[in-house]
C-alpha cells in the first residue's frame, strides 16, 4: 500500500511540473490562439515564474509561425477603447515572482502567419530572457479557450462570445 501511494505521490508531483523549465524561468499553460488563415494574426499567452533571486526579463519572441514576433500589451486610450501596442522593452518577471501573459492585456502577438493554424496544431516560440537566456516552448493552438479578459475589436468586455456595444461580436486573437 505505502508503495503505491509513494507512486501516486510521484506521478502527481510530475504532473504538476510547468511545461517548460530554464535557468530558475519556467513557463507554465501556454497556448496560442488564431485570427485565421495564412497572413492573419495570432497571439501566444503563459505564464512566466522567476524562482531565481534576480529579476529577469522577457525582452524578445521568435517564432516560424509568422512572419513578424513582436511583445505586446492593451491600453486604454482614455476614451474606453483599448488599442494593442509593441513593447520593445519587454516585461520584467520579478524575482521569485510571476507575470502572466494573457488575454486583454500581454501577450506575444503573432503577425503574417505563413500557415494557417487549426485548433490542436503546436506553435513553437522561442522567448528570449534577459537574464535566462534562450527558452523555447510549444503552444497548443486553442480558440475556442477563454481567458480572463475577452474583448472584441473595439475593445468592449464579451461574454459568452457575442459582444457588447458597437464591435464586431468577435474576439480578437491578441486579447
Amino acid at each position: 500500500m505505502k508503495l503505491w501511494k509513494s507512486f501516486f505521490v510521484a506521478a502527481a508531483t510530475l504532473l504538476a511540473v510547468p511545461a517548460f523549465a530554464h535557468d530558475g524561468v519556467m513557463i507554465a499553460d501556454p497556448y496560442a490562439r488564431s485570427m485565421g488563415g495564412v497572413g492573419a494574426s495570432g497571439a501566444v499567452f503563459f505564464t512566466i515564474m522567476n524562482h531565481s533571486a534576480e529579476d529577469d526579463r522577457l525582452i524578445d519572441a521568435r517564432s516560424d509561425a509568422a512572419q513578424k514576433v513582436e511583445l505586446h500589451t492593451h491600453k486604454d486610450d482614455g476614451n474606453g477603447v483599448m488599442q494593442m501596442l509593441h513593447v520593445p522593452e519587454g516585461f520584467v518577471i520579478p524575482a521569485g515572482g510571476e507575470h502572466a501573459l494573457a488575454r486583454g492585456g500581454d501577450h506575444v502577438m503573432l503577425m503574417g502567419l505563413t500557415e494557417a493554424l487549426a485548433d490542436g496544431d503546436m506553435v513553437s516560440v522561442t522567448l528570449v530572457f534577459e537574464k535566462a537566456g534562450e527558452v523555447v516552448i510549444e503552444a497548443p493552438v486553442d480558440n475556442a479557450r477563454k481567458g480572463p479578459m475577452a474583448m472584441d475589436h473595439s475593445g468592449h468586455e464579451m461574454q459568452h462570445g457575442h459582444g457588447h456595444g458597437h464591435g464586431h461580436g468577435q474576439t480578437d486573437a491578441g486579447n
